[in-house]
């Protein structure tokens, strides 16, 4: 039971540790980069606890830091889009069971069919294991261009957000975030919310 409950604590620390390594290191721009990549597709690595640390060093650096974690989810994404359309019948469901249950993940496609574009954005603001946004996307052929569009807005508002939040809390922007991150997820999630309900209104 003790070793259940202090393993995420110690996965935490040894993320923080990377973190200060990469502070300060001339490979800070490519561990941000790869650390998003493999974010975005299988490994759970709380990205915040990388990036925020980056931001408050680097202030001068904080739109081009949130760029490149932009850009590493979005190589991310391309992967497991691609993955669920050429190679989910063959290994769709051991992915599935890696991040979700296959109950979730039929939901998760059943949403897919019927609110594309509205469901990704909502899923890329809110703690919800993104791969199965992208493997659901792929395996239904949902429109690439659109998925990569919400996807990049969905994820831009989580990154940007950050650096803007470090621009103005400074050095008191992690603990500001820890403190308040599910309501910052809530509040996201009623606004695309929102957005989503007008769209389909005014479409009538």
């Amino acid at each position: 039971m003790t070793d259940g409950i202090g393993r995420p604590a110690r996965r935490l620390a040894r993320i923080k540790r990377l973190a200060v390594r990469l502070i300060y290191s001339r490979h800070a721009f490519w561990g941000l980069g790869i650390a998003s990549f493999l974010e975005s597709i299988l490994i759970p690595i709380p990205l915040e606890a990388i990036l925020i640390p980056l931001m408050q060093v680097r202030r001068r650096q904080i739109f081009l830091l949130s760029t490149i974690a932009l850009l590493g989810c979005l190589a991310g994404a391309t992967v497991g889009y691609f993955v669920g359309y050429f190679v989910f019948d063959a290994i769709g469901q051991q992915l599935v069971e890696m991040v979700s249950t296959p109950e979730q993940f039929e939901q998760v496609r059943l949403r897919m069919e019927q609110d594309g574009f509205w469901f990704i954005m909502s899923v890329g603001v809110i703690p919800i294991p993104f791969q199965i946004a992208m493997l659901a996307a792929g395996a239904t052929s949902y429109s690439f261009f659109l998925f990569m569009l919400a996807s990049a807005l969905s994820r831009a508002l989580r990154y940007y957000g950050l650096g803007l939040l470090v621009f103005i809390a400074g050095n008191h922007a992690q603990a500001i975030f820890e403190r308040h991150k599910i309501s910052v997820a809530i509040v996201l999630t009623v606004v695309v919310l929102v957005i989503w309900g007008g769209s389909l209104l005014s479409g009538k």
